[in-house]
């Protein structure tokens, strides 16, 4: 049975986009530079408030996107090993949300974990989360940090190779691009 939440309704929006912060925020993360973060978040920033309503939308959608892919990758993984995905990733990055108080604020913790929930069992998490009314502005960095932490993960379990999670998605759109 078909679901309103099933990602083939969902829109992809801007993955490109969404890649490119997230990918950002892993090497500064990897390179260890605090210093040059409150510059690279003012750019940041100022891109964003040249998109447009549109373009914050798709950037918005590319990042769900994003979570749902990454979810999706792990869900193949925990399966080789007969693990639920559910039950492997979403307490693990749940621990970390919650020792990143200033990223995540208690209150949207149960939204990020929701996120990945829905993603991890194959539901589109940006419709999940509309079923709720629009985002938030208190969501929009918890999301961001939920696809970077996403991200990191998949990383740390492939042997500790920094820049697998962007490979796995630039090869994907690669692949739809040809297709």
């Amino acid at each position: 049975m078909s679901s309103p939440c099933d990602p083939e309704y969902a829109p992809v929006g801007d993955v490109g986009a969404a890649l490119m912060m997230i990918d950002s925020q892993l090497k500064a993360v990897y390179d260890g530079r605090t210093g040059k973060r409150a510059e690279e978040q003012r750019m940041a920033d100022q891109v964003t408030a040249s998109m447009g309503r549109e373009g914050l939308d798709a950037l918005l959608d590319g990042t769900c996107t994003l979570i749902y892919m990454f979810m999706t990758w792990l869900r193949a993984a925990c399966e080789e090993h007969d693990k639920e995905v559910v039950e492997h990733v979403v307490p693990t990055l749940v621990g970390t949300m919650r020792m990143m108080p200033k990223t995540f604020r208690p209150e949207v913790i149960p939204t990020m974990a929701g996120l990945l929930i829905a993603a991890g069992t194959g539901l589109s998490p940006n419709l999940w989360r509309a079923q709720y009314g629009d985002w938030t502005a208190a969501e929009m960095n918890p999301l961001e940090a939920t696809a970077v932490l996403l991200a990191e993960h998949i990383n740390r379990i492939s042997g500790g190779d920094r820049d697998f999670a962007s490979r796995l998605i630039t090869g994907a759109l690669s692949r739809a691009d040809q297709g």
